[in-house]
């Protein structure tokens, strides 16, 4: 899957969610994590420039649907540093989405996804594999990629 096939379904799976997903976005440095996020929110609605909350941990977004989260856990040093992280506000009830880069550093902490999808790079530098699973109902990731 090229980036632009990735923002295009990304962008999809956005228009299709419905209030309350959990997102885990998985993968190796550079595979696409971010550029999903971006796709999922852009798809959500979200007009405003998508950054990646590397640094921040945690970005907030006026969606169509209500607040989205996109969380990075990439700079978690331990996953009790997770514990830090206002887990009440950006998986409550109210909220719209919450995307997870790097699920697995926040632990037990992070709620269970409700859509799992996993990139992984290709010999290409242009393409990637993905997977998608989970009990949201998204449009099919290409079957060729």
């Amino acid at each position: 899957m090229t980036e632009p096939e990735l923002r295009a379904w990304g962008e999809s799976v956005g228009r299709s969610l419905s209030p309350g997903q959990v997102i885990w976005l998985e993968g190796d440095l550079g595979a696409g994590k971010t550029t999903l996020a971006q796709a999922i929110l852009r798809g959500l609605g979200v007009a405003d420039l998508v950054t990646s909350p590397t640094f921040g941990l945690v970005h907030s977004y006026r969606t169509r649907l209500g607040v989205a989260y996109h969380v990075d856990c990439y700079r978690l040093r331990t996953s009790l540093e997770a514990r830090d992280l206002d887990w009440l506000t950006i998986a409550g009830p109210d909220v719209s989405a919450l995307l997870i880069e790097w699920p697995d550093r926040a632990a037990s902490f992070a709620p269970a996804p409700t859509l799992r999808i996993k990139l992984v790079h290709t010999a290409s530098a242009e393409q990637r594999t993905m997977t998608a699973e989970g009990s949201v109902a998204v449009p099919a990731v290409p079957a060729s990629h």
